[in-house]
């Protein structure tokens, strides 16, 4: 339960009355997580990495926040949103240094009848969709793999081409507008993020820096309907990840997605497809295997899961699965010549609620590599040196989480 912290009413000039207000919230959320990381050799020699720790958000994100709201009148309001994330096993912050920093979420905005605008570090639209059709809103060792791969980098796709996108998550000084509730089941936002780059005129004394002009910049949108049981959104979005200034490269992470629930009160129903193409512009003549298209290497995600209520307890699952295309050279050449990299992940959970802010739980997940993909729940990274002349193939990752949440 979240109560107000302080509630505060001041009178506005005239005699009209505008209602303050403050709370605070948060989430404390901690579990003990266990770690198995797989990898073979094409000889059969096989090596596993594996790890016990004690983590922070294995149910939800370990959380401490801020918010309050101003009645202007007329239906229009002014709001605030601070909210910090912390580890609480070990007791520090997500800044720098351990520090305690307002990273999760720092908005205000102003609202009324025709929407609400709101400036700040916030959610992007694209990411929406991932946590919303994720049985486990994206926590734990069941987080949705298409967060996994999109957000996330490992290894293996980083040298491969495919990259992990920075504003995934969160972007950082965006400017977003979100649609008025009262529009009979259809919702939308979007955003748009600067990079806060400094520009040099004329463009030929720029600082021969890598990704300090465009990167960084964020755009994108989300649009759905609801009604009764069922919700149903589409997102698009693009990521600048990346720019070279003198040879005229922007990178960009072109993100779009479609995600579906329906509940029938006895189960509840998770979809997503998701699909994302990294692009590389060239302003002057691009590198020969870019000028025939070899080039724009991605990652497609599909997710199906459930909700089960029983009792005071909920049932988890999901099956979510990864493929990589066109992020090797053969392949950008001759497309299916090799087979493309791909994972695969089951996990199963189980929530008992013990009051309305106190629940323990239990999850257990498996991820099974094709082809060269290198997903993991978490731990420690596969074991990647040559043995007997020899490299090991990440495998299977395996892991599990018991943990205890309470909310305030």
């Amino acid at each position: 339960m979240r109560k107000p912290l302080i509630a505060l009413t001041v009178l506005a000039a005239g005699g009209a009355a505008a209602q303050s207000s403050i709370t605070m919230f948060g989430v404390v959320d901690a579990t003990v997580s266990g770690y198995s990381n797989k990898a073979e050799t094409p000889f059969g020699i096989g090596v596993t990495t594996s790890s016990t720790v004690q983590n922070s958000g294995g149910y939800a994100s370990s959380r401490l926040g801020f918010r309050g709201t101003e009645d202007l009148g007329g239906g229009a309001a002014a709001s605030f949103w601070l909210e910090a994330g912390i580890l609480n096993d070990t007791g520090a912050g997500f800044a720098p240094g351990g520090g305690l920093a307002f990273n999760r979420r720092s908005t205000v905005s102003l609202s009324g009848v025709l929407g609400e605008i709101r400036l700040g570090r916030d959610y992007t639209p694209t990411f929406w969709n991932d946590a919303i059709a994720d049985p486990f809103t994206s926590n734990g060792v069941g987080i949705n793999l298409i967060a996994t791969a999109s957000g996330f980098n490992t290894p293996g796709q980083a040298a491969n081409g495919f990259q992990a996108n920075p504003n995934y998550i969160r972007a950082s000084n965006s400017v977003g507008y979100f649609l008025p509730p009262n529009l009979g089941g259809f919702y939308g936002q979007v955003m748009y993020a600067f990079n806060e780059a400094n520009k040099v005129d004329p463009g030929g004394l720029t600082p021969n820096t890598p990704n300090s002009q465009r990167a960084g910049r964020y755009a994108g949108g989300r649009f759905g309907y609801t009604k009764g049981p069922l919700d149903v959104a589409v997102a698009l979005g693009r990521s600048t990840i990346g720019d070279q200034f003198f040879l005229g490269t922007t990178t960009n992470l072109d993100i779009w997605n479609v995600a579906a629930t329906y509940d029938f009160g006895v189960i509840k129903l998770f979809g997503e497809y998701s699909n994302n193409k990294l692009k590389t512009d060239f302003s002057g003549i691009p590198p020969v295997a870019n000028a025939f298209g070899f080039t724009n290497p991605g990652a497609n995600g599909a997710l199906i899961g459930l909700n089960a209520p029983i009792g005071p307890g909920l049932i988890r699952a999901v099956y979510t699965q990864v493929k990589y295309n066109n992020i090797t050279a053969t392949n950008q050449i001759a497309p299916g010549l090799a087979p493309d990299p791909k994972s695969e992940k089951f996990a199963l959970g189980y929530v008992y609620n013990l009051s309305k802010r106190t629940a323990v739980y239990a999850t257990a997940a498996r991820i099974d590599n094709k082809n060269g993909a290198d997903l993991t729940v978490g731990g420690p990274a596969y074991f990647t040196k040559a043995i007997n002349g020899a490299v090991p193939t990440p495998q299977s990752s395996t892991g599990y989480d018991v943990g205890i949440r309470h909310v305030f």
